[in-house]
């Protein structure tokens, strides 16, 4: 039995770097194996990947030790077994070391951590008026965008509704590479706004309008969704944040200013020809 635990001990050490190792070509890392679509997301994945190494060492080493001790301590079944108390010594160093391990972590990430959450570190484009306003409730996501003025240019976002302010769910569409702040809000119960492929959560406080900010740096659709656990439909609140250029943006504004203020008559491609309609009737 010495040897099969032994053996046993030893080979998770080998199967855990095997599997590491393959992790990425088996898309079994982040997200469909693609890199962050945010400079900040690249910085969080830099430390997650210096955590990794740190834990995979330490977990090595800890089945290490532990394959010795079970090698050398059962060298024969007639020798007789002894007691110890230990070693201060070691005791001090295993205390000391993590903890040595644990603040370094701590003060490596501040910088991160206060860029992303600490206003005054926004950087200077995000620290202006909110893009849009995002409101989590069961079980949607309701977005708010303001309006347009006469030249078809968005208006500066109101932290309360305006009249001009237009609408959308589950539809989040921003500027890439621009950073862009967004206003969270809860309708109901505690949710968190989490893009996967940004990088980007928050949780959305009931009672509360949080700040986020972010820039994606390539075109394209990506998942939006709830990680917190809100109710039975928690599994289907889902939505998508679309990255594209700031002309399709403003166009984007533009087709959601024709849809919510055609009033049924004439093309609604063409408001002037409702609007004709309407006087010819008068």
């Amino acid at each position: 039995m010495r040897n099969f635990w032994c053996l046993f001990f030893c080979f998770w050490p080998i199967a855990a770097l095997v599997l590491c190792w393959i992790a990425p070509d088996m898309n079994w890392a982040f997200p469909g194996n693609r890199e962050s679509a945010t400079p900040l997301g690249v910085r969080i994945d830099d430390l997650f990947y210096m955590i990794l190494v740190i834990v995979t060492i330490v977990f090595i080493a800890t089945h290490t030790a532990l394959g010795y001790a079970l090698w050398t301590g059962s060298r024969t079944e007639k020798t007789k077994a002894s007691f110890t108390h230990g070693s201060h010594n070691l005791e001090v160093i295993w205390t000391i070391v993590p903890s040595g391990i644990l603040l370094f972590i701590a003060l490596y990430q501040m910088d991160v951590w206060a860029q992303y959450r600490i206003k005054s570190n926004f950087p200077e484009e995000a620290r202006g008026a909110a893009i849009a306003e995002v409101t989590a409730r069961q079980f949607e996501w309701r977005i708010r965008y303001p309006g347009l003025d006469k030249d078809g240019k968005p208006l500066k976002l109101s932290q309360n509704p305006q009249p001009t302010d237009l609408y959308t769910v589950n539809d989040l569409h921003v500027p890439v590479n621009e950073a862009v702040k967004i206003q969270l809000r809860s309708g109901d119960v505690q949710h968190s706004f989490f893009v996967p492929d940004l990088r980007v959560k928050q949780d959305a406080v009931p009672g509360q309008i949080i700040p986020i900010w972010f820039e994606v740096t390539r075109s394209g659709e990506f998942d939006l969704t709830c990680a917190e656990l809100c109710g039975w439909g928690h599994y289907k609140m889902r939505g998508r944040v679309v990255a594209e250029s700031q002309e399709e943006f403003h166009e984007y504004l533009k087709k959601l200013q024709q849809e919510q203020s055609y009033d049924g008559v004439g093309k609604q491609d063409d408001p002037s020809l409702a609007q004709n309609k309407l006087e010819v009737q008068q």
